[in-house]
C-alpha cells in the first residue's frame, strides 16, 4: 500500500483554492467593486461598512498574493495606489457572477 502524497488542499482541489481566495470578510465585496474599475484604499474604506485599515490591508494583500489584484503606484501628484483585477482575476468574473446569481 502506498502512502498518500503530502499535498495541500489547493493541489488536491482547485475549486477549494478558488473559493478560499475569494473568501474572507471583505474579499467578495472588494472583488465586486474591482469589476467596476480601479480601486483606491481610501475609497474602499468608505465603501466597505465596518472596514478598518488593518483588515482591509490584509484582504488586499491576500488577494494580491493570490494573483487576483495588481497593486499599481500612480506617480501623478498626489501619489496614490490603485488596485485592479489581474488577468487571473478577470478570468474569474464569469464564475463570480454565477456565484452571485446562485446566492
Amino acid at each position: 500500500m502506498t502512502s498518500p502524497k503530502n499535498t495541500t488542499d489547493a493541489e488536491t482541489c482547485p475549486a477549494q483554492a478558488l473559493l478560499k481566495s475569494l473568501s474572507g470578510k471583505y474579499k467578495p465585496e472588494i472583488f465586486r467593486l474591482a469589476l467596476e474599475g480601479p480601486l483606491r484604499f481610501s475609497g474602499l474604506l468608505r465603501q466597505l461598512s465596518g472596514a478598518n485599515k488593518q483588515s482591509l490591508s490584509l484582504a488586499l494583500k491576500a488577494m494580491e498574493e493570490d494573483g487576483l489584484l495588481e497593486r499599481i503606484v500612480i506617480q501623478i501628484k498626489p501619489l496614490h495606489i490603485e488596485y485592479t483585477l489581474t488577468e487571473k482575476g478577470q478570468s474569474l468574473i464569469p464564475v463570480f457572477k454565477q456565484l452571485e446569481h446562485l446566492g
